[in-house]
């Protein structure tokens, strides 16, 4: 998907379509982080704490039950 800078005061905007966001599961609502690796612009939804949680939750589960499957993967 090709898009234009938009002109807003002294800055510029990138307009994202509804299927764009809905594709990303980010609500028009939502807070994003931009950031940049020096030559892509990144634009994440911010997750809420509850998803963090449940995250770290997860990994945890699959690090005590597969610990040893990773270990011999690390090697």
């Amino acid at each position: 998907m090709v898009k234009k800078l938009t002109r807003t005061g002294n800055s510029v905007a990138v307009v994202l379509d509804r299927a764009l966001l809905e594709a990303a599961n980010i609500d028009e609502d939502a807070t994003v982080e931009v950031s940049t690796d020096g030559q892509v612009i990144i634009i994440a939804p911010i997750k809420s704490k509850k998803d963090a949680d449940r995250f770290r939750l997860a990994k945890d589960w699959a690090h005590a039950r597969y610990a040893g499957a990773f270990k011999r993967l690390a090697r």
